[in-house]
């Protein structure tokens, strides 16, 4: 063996031992990227949230009406006392030191005192929120897994009759305004029509007296028809976005070769073409997750339910402007923190997304 040949066999050996490093490279940049994409959602959900604080209170302040005047139940007082009450809530700061005043509480925690409740506008919000939850949550479940069993089954048939049927009626009832819709079903079938007798309560959440067992099925009777609004103006919405992007995923390759060996056309849609059209309905599913928190405010006042929504129709009304605001900063966090979530999800259904 030659002096020349050495050198060469020196390199030969020494190169799976740097091959280490260089496999572990990418896996290391991508975990690198995945942190500066996450950092990168934070900061953007940070920022909104302070826009968000910001446009809470300038916004409800344009509202005509005087809350100090509604405070007085209409009963005439005199300007000194006016100026008390004005005193007592803060109204007669200069609007710059309001709003400092406003920021500097939101970020600990305190939303201020209700004009009309004089209470904690935390305290109201945690009062209502599990009304609001209980309506809108099991709504949500059920348009979200009636829009996508629909909505798979659709794209698998499109321009089928069941499918044209389906996707005329989604998008029939998802143009409908859903106050529109409640009012009818109260009508119909809480008040009678025809042959039709009153067979629900026209509005609340209760009808008082009731414990136990028997509770729970009077909340279950009142929740039927709202409930029912919520899924029949909603689920086309689901069912139209899974149906798109199944369609969109059926002509790929990967789905004829799954044909083609052998595979029955029900296990191709369950185990290939629908977990990989998933993506954008979870982005659809996050932020209506995030509209459960703000509850559907039409709907609530219109069927009376005790929620968040229906009290923030009440603050509009005075205007209860710390309510109003702590419950504007409430639902626009929660759409916030959902849709911050289903980005940092994305790259773990999608390893494309966040590189």
């Amino acid at each position: 063996m030659t002096a020349e040949a050495t050198p060469s066999l020196v390199e030969a050996t020494d190169g799976p031992a740097d091959a280490g490093p260089s496999v572990r490279g990418p896996r290391a940049r991508t975990g690198a990227a995945y942190l500066r994409y996450v950092a990168g959602k934070l900061g953007g959900a940070a920022v909104s949230l302070l826009a968000v604080l910001v446009t809470s209170f300038f916004l409800f302040r344009l509202i005509p009406g005087d809350p100090v005047k509604y405070m007085t139940g209409g009963r005439q007082v005199s300007a000194e006392q006016l100026a008390n009450y004005r005193r007592e809530f803060g109204l007669d700061l200069p609007m710059w030191e309001q709003f400092t005043d406003y920021c500097g509480k939101a970020l600990t925690g305190d939303l201020g005192t209700s004009y009309q409740f004089r209470a904690p506008v935390i305290d109201k919000i945690t009062e209502a929120l599990p009304n609001t939850l209980l309506l809108t949550g099991t709504a949500f479940v059920l348009y979200t897994a009636l829009g996508i069993f629909i909505g798979t089954r659709s794209a698998w048939r499109n321009g089928g009759l069941s499918d044209r049927l389906h996707t005329g009626l989604a998008l029939t009832l998802y143009s409908i305004p859903s106050f529109w819709l409640g009012l009818l079903l109260i009508i119909v079938f809480s008040v009678g029509m025809g042959p039709i007798p009153g067979l629900f309560p026209t509005g609340g959440m209760e009808s008082g007296g009731e414990e136990g067992f028997a509770y729970v099925i009077d909340v279950a009777h009142h929740l039927i028809l709202p409930v029912v609004t919520l899924v029949a103006v909603e689920y086309g919405q689901t069912l139209l976005v899974t149906r798109s992007a199944l369609l969109d995923e059926m002509g790929s390759d990967y789905l004829t070769t799954a044909r083609a060996k052998g595979l029955r056309d029900d296990l191709v849609r369950r185990r290939h073409a629908v977990p990989n059209a998933l993506l954008p309905t979870v982005t659809l599913i996050f932020i209506n997750l995030g509209r459960t928190v703000a509850g559907v405010i039409l709907v609530e006042t219109v069927f009376s339910w005790p929620g968040l929504g229906g009290l923030f129709y009440q603050a509009l009304s005075v205007p209860d402007l710390p309510l109003v605001q702590g419950l504007f900063f409430v639902f626009a966090a929660a759409v916030i923190v959902m849709n911050t979530l289903a980005d940092l999800i994305y790259p773990l259904l999608d390893p494309r997304v966040g590189r």
